[in-house]
C-alpha cells in the first residue's frame, strides 16, 4: 500500500484502534510504525485529550485511518 503515503502523509488524520482513536498529523511511517504529531487521544464519552510529544502506533493495531479534509480536526 503505497497510495496512503501520497494521500495522507503530513495531513491530519484519525487513526482508529479497537478501543480508542488518535487524531493528529501523520508525520512519518517508519517500518511497522506510524508517527503522529500534534496529537490528541479520542475515547468514547470523553473530551479529546492533548498528547505531549509524538504518538507512535504499530500499524498492525490500526483498524482503519481517516484522512481529514483541510481545516478538519
Amino acid at each position: 500500500m503505497f497510495w496512503w503515503r501520497r494521500t495522507a502523509l503530513r495531513r491530519r488524520v484519525v487513526v482508529n484502534l479497537a478501543d480508542k482513536a488518535f487524531t493528529g498529523v501523520l508525520w512519518a511511517k517508519r517500518g511497522p510504525l506510524l508517527v503522529l504529531r500534534d496529537a490528541a487521544l479520542l475515547e468514547a464519552g470523553r473530551d479529546p485529550q492533548r498528547v505531549d510529544g509524538d504518538v507512535v502506533i504499530e500499524r498492525t493495531r490500526v483498524e482503519f485511518m481517516q484522512v481529514l479534509m483541510s481545516g478538519g480536526g
